[in-house]
C-alpha cells in the first residue's frame, strides 16, 4: 500500500517517538537524548538511544534503528502498513483509501486466519465422533484433561483419512492452494493434495489476538513424527509464538512459566497454574523474549530435567542473559518408579503422581540462574576429591564473574567456598582476578578495533559493506545534512545516485529526490530491508551542524565526485581514511566552538 507523504508527516508529528518508545521501554534523559535498555537484543548498561529533534531510535549496541514507524514493526513484528494502522489508531487518524494490491494482500492473509480457524472447528467438532474417540480417550484418560480444558484449548481430532479436512474445507469454499498455502494439505507425487494431520490430537495454536496461527498435534499410533507442527507459512512464524499466550498473558501471577511441552501447558493450566506457555519446539529466541515482556519481566524455566532440558535451559539463559527479566530456574526431581527405577518427570508428570500443591512448592522454592548455574557445575565434578572441588572452582569462577553486584558475587561465593571446601576470600580472589583478565582482554580488542579504520567506517551488516569508505563518509555527509536541511538540495547540481560509490546510499539519495521535503526516515520504511533502516538510523544519529554546512556540503560533493572520476582506480589507503576522519573531527570542533 502507498501512504502518501502527507499522512506519514501528520502521524510522526501526532506519535511522538519518544512517546511512543515510552510504551515498551523505560527511557531516561541523557545529553539530547533519551536512552533505555535496548528491547531488541540483551543488554544491561543502556545503548539504545531515542532522539526527539531528529525522530529516530538508535541502538549502538545491535545497530537496529529507524523513525517511530520502524520501531513498532520491529517491536510488533508487524507490516510497514499493520505499523501505520496501529499507530494511526493510537493518534485517532482514520487510513487513507488501501490500493488494491495491499487489499489484496489484507484480505488473503484474513482468509488463511479464517480457513485456520474452520479447520479448527472442523478437528473440534470430530474429538466427538467415533473418528475421534481414540483422541478424545486419550486426553482424558492418558492426559487427565477435563472436558472443560479440551473445549478451552480448542483439542481436535483429525481423522485417520486422506482427504477429510480437503472435502470438509471444499464445502465450505475453500480451495486447494489454500490448503497448501496454510500448511493444512501436502502435494503428493501425482499433483494432488492428502491432509497432513492424520489420526491425530489436534490443538489449534492461538496467538495473543485470538487468530488461529495453525497447529501442533499428537499421533495416536507408533508412526513418527510423533508431534508434528503446521510448517513455516505467511502467518506461522515458529520463532515468535508462544503457545498458551493468549489465556497466559491474563494471569494474575508475577510471571510466565516456560515449559516444553504444549499438552503441558494445558496440564498446568488446569492444575491452577495459567501463566503457562510453551515455544514450538523450538529453542527461545528474542522474538519470544520480546513477547513475554509485554505481559512480566519474572520468568521461571521449567524444562524436562535430562541432558536435552540441561542444555535447553542453559541455551535459554543466554538468550535471556543482560535482560531485565528476573529468571528462575524450576528443577523437577526425578522420580522413582514400582520397580525402584529413577526416571525423568516433566511437568504433566510431576502434577500427575504428586499433585498441584507439590507443584506449587517446587514452584516457590525455584532457583535463580545463578543458584542453578553452580549446582549444575557441581552435578558435573566430583567435590568428593581434591581433584573434583579444583575442577569444580574452576568451572564456578565464571560463573561467578558474570555478576555485576558485589554483594551477589559475595553472597554465591559463600556457597562455592562451602561446596569446594575453601575459604570465601579465596574463591572472590579468583573471581576478581578472572573479572580482571576479561577486562584487559576487552580493552585490547577494542585498542585494536579502533585501530581499524576501516572497520569502523563500515556498516554493521555485511551486504552493506563499503567498496569505497571514504567516497561513502561524504555520501553519508550529504545524506544527513539534507535530512537536517532540504534546501541544501540545490547545492547539489548534478549529482546522481549513480555517481555513489554505495548502492544502499545512492538508493537513499534517489529517493531523496523522488520525495517532496521535508524528509523523514519514515517516509522510506516502506522501501528499505531492516538493515538498510538500520543503517540510514545510524548515519542520522552521527553529529552534524548546519553553521558550515554549505560548505561541507560542497566538500562532500567534491569527494564522490572525485571517487566517481577516479572510479577505476586504486581504492583509498587507511592513511587517506584516517585523514578523512580527522578532517571532520576538525570540522566538527569548528562548528562546535561558533
Amino acid at each position: 500500500m502507498a501512504i502518501p507523504q502527507s499522512f506519514l508527516d501528520e502521524l510522526t508529528a501526532r506519535c511522538p517517538i519518544e512517546e511512543v518508545v515510552a510504551d515498551y521501554v523505560p527511557l531516561t534523559a541523557k545529553g539530547g537524548n533519551l536512552w533505555g535498555l535496548c528491547p531488541f537484543h540483551s543488554e544491561k548498561t543502556p545503548s539504545f538511544s531515542v532522539s526527539p529533534e531528529k525522530h529516530i531510535f538508535h541502538c549502538f549496541g545491535c545497530g537496529k534503528g529507524g523513525s517511530v514507524v520502524r520501531f513498532v514493526m520491529e517491536a510488533e513484528n508487524l507490516t510497514f502498513v499493520e505499523a501505520v494502522r496501529k499507530l494511526a489508531a493510537r493518534a485517532g487518524l482514520e487510513m487513507p483509501e488501501e490500493d488494491q494490491a495491499s487489499q489484496a494482500r489484507r484480505a488473503h492473509r484474513r482468509r488463511l486466519l479464517e480457513l485456520n480457524r474452520a479447520a479448527a472447528r472442523f478437528y473440534y467438532d470430530t474429538l466427538k465422533t467415533p473418528q475421534g474417540a481414540p483422541m478424545l480417550r486419550y486426553a482424558m484418560e492418558k492426559r487427565r484433561l477435563t472436558a472443560a480444558y479440551i473445549k478451552r484449548f480448542g483439542l481436535g481430532a483429525a481423522p485417520d483419512s486422506w482427504d477429510s479436512l480437503i472435502r470438509a474445507m471444499a464445502a465450505q469454499g475453500y480451495e486447494k492452494g489454500e490448503l497448501l498455502e496454510a500448511g493444512l494439505v501436502v502435494a503428493g507425487k501425482n499433483g494432488g493434495v492428502y491432509d497432513k494431520f492424520r489420526n491425530r490430537l489436534m490443538l489449534p495454536v492461538i496467538d495473543a489476538g485470538g487468530d488461529v496461527l495453525g497447529f501442533t498435534s499428537r499421533v495416536m499410533d507408533d508412526s513418527t513424527p510423533k508431534y508434528l507442527n503446521t510448517p513455516e507459512t505467511a502467518i506461522f512464524k515458529k520463532r515468535g509464538i508462544l503457545y498458551g499466550i493468549n489465556f497466559a498473558k491474563m494471569t494474575k501471577r508475577r510471571s510466565l512459566l516456560l515449559v516444553e511441552g504444549n499438552l503441558d501447558v494445558i496440564t498446568l493450566h488446569q492444575a491452577g497454574f495459567d501463566n503457562a506457555v510453551a515455544t514450538m519446539g523450538t529453542a527461545l529466541t528474542q522474538d519470544h523474549v520480546r513477547l513475554m515482556g509485554r505481559y512480566t519481566k519474572e520468568l521461571v524455566l521449567c524444562y524436562d530435567n535430562d541432558a536435552a532440558g540441561v542444555d535447553a535451559t542453559e541455551r535459554a539463559m543466554a538468550v535471556l542473559r543482560d535482560t531485565d527479566f528476573s529468571v528462575r530456574v524450576l528443577q523437577l526431581p526425578r522420580r522413582r518408579t514400582e520397580s525402584g527405577e529413577l526416571v525423568k518427570q516433566d511437568p504433566d508428570d510431576f502434577i500427575k503422581f504428586q499433585g498441584p500443591a507439590a507443584f506449587e512448592r517446587l514452584l516457590a522454592g525455584s532457583e535463580d540462574q545463578t543458584a542453578y548455574k553452580l549446582e549444575t557445575v557441581a552435578a558435573a565434578h566430583d567435590v568428593g576429591t581434591d581433584e573434583g572441588r579444583v575442577a569444580y572452582l574452576k568451572a564456578a569462577i565464571p560463573v561467578l564473574a558474570e555478576l555485576n553486584s558485589p554483594v551477589e558475587r559475595e553472597i554465591y561465593a559463600v556457597r562455592a567456598a562451602q561446596r569446594a571446601e575453601v575459604s570465601k576470600e579465596a574463591v572472590l580472589h579468583e573471581v576478581e582476578e578472572f573479572r580482571r583478565r576479561r577486562s584487559r582482554q576487552s580493552r585490547r580488542r577494542e585498542e585494536r578495533t579502533a585501530l581499524t579504520p576501516l572497520a569502523n567506517l563500515q556498516p554493521k551488516a555485511r551486504e552493506l559493506r563499503y567498496e569505497d569508505p571514504r567516497s561513502a563518509k561524504a555520501e553519508e555527509g550529504v545524506l544527513r545534512l539534507l535530512f537536517l536541511d532540504h534546501t541544501l538540495l540545490r547545492l547539489c547540481g548534478d549529482l546522481r545516485p549513480e555517481d555513489f560509490s554505495s548502492p544502499l546510499l545512492g538508493k537513499l539519495y534517489g529517493l531523496l529526490l523522488n520525495h517532496d521535503p521535508p524528509y523523514s526516515p519514515a517516509a522510506f520504511d516502506d522501501q528499505l530491508t531492516g538493515a538498510e533502516a538500520d543503517h540510514l538510523a545510524q548515519l542520522l544519529q552521527a553529529p552534524a551542524s548546519l553553521a558550515t554546512g554549505q560548505r561541507a556540503m560542497a566538500d562532500y560533493i567534491e569527494i564522490i565526485l572525485e571517487h566517481r572520476a577516479d572510479a577505476g582506480g586504486e581504492r583509498s589507503s587507511e592513511s587517506e581514511l584516517l585523514a578523512l576522519q580527522q578532517k571532520l573531527k576538525q570540522k566538527q570542533k569548528t562548528e562546535d566552538t561558533k
